[in-house]
């Protein structure tokens, strides 16, 4: 079952990479206080995310942030390690955190699981944004295809605002 709007975020550990390689960090401690607009990719490196998806939220943060949003947070279905690497391969991360869910425990506590194993790919999360206040979903939206950005996009997000 998926999370609706005025449901509370379920309290799962996602991850970072510290000093001393991964450390666990509540997702209260991140999504429930203020204003997220959280997006949810399929994986690190893969094409649509890296060229489309986190880019355009990096492209919008000054106008999320203009219009209230606290924080922004990309969450993937990889390990902190690669998560750190993306980060590091792209151009710019200008006001966006990005959080491991390297077990899918966020994706499936919020029923968004992808099935990607015909792909070599395994369990991911679907494309996916949310607008989250103080730990209640406000508003959601899933993509049907994972190689597209139009409802998830930080566009159709900013228009929620």
């Amino acid at each position: 079952m998926t999370i609706a709007v005025g449901d509370t975020l379920p309290a799962v550990s996602l991850y970072t990479l510290g000093d001393r390689g991964p450390q666990a960090v509540a997702s209260a401690d991140v999504l429930n206080s203020g204003t997220v607009a959280l997006f949810l990719v399929p994986g690190a490196f893969t094409p649509v995310c890296s060229d489309n998806h986190l880019p355009g939220y990096v492209a919008e943060a000054s106008a999320l942030k203009a219009k209230g949003v606290d924080r922004i947070v990309c969450v993937a279905v990889n390990d902190p390690f690669v998560l750190a690497a993306w980060g590091k391969s792209q151009p710019s991360l200008d006001g966006v955190e990005i959080l491991s869910d390297g077990n899918g425990a966020l994706a499936k506590a919020l029923g968004v699981e992808l099935d990607a194993s015909g792909f070599g790919l395994g369990t991911r999360s679907h494309r996916a944004a949310l607008l989250v206040k103080d730990g209640v979903v406000q508003w959601m939206a899933v993509e049907e295809n994972p190689t597209v950005v139009s409802v998830s996009s930080a566009e159709s997000l900013l228009a929620q605002l």
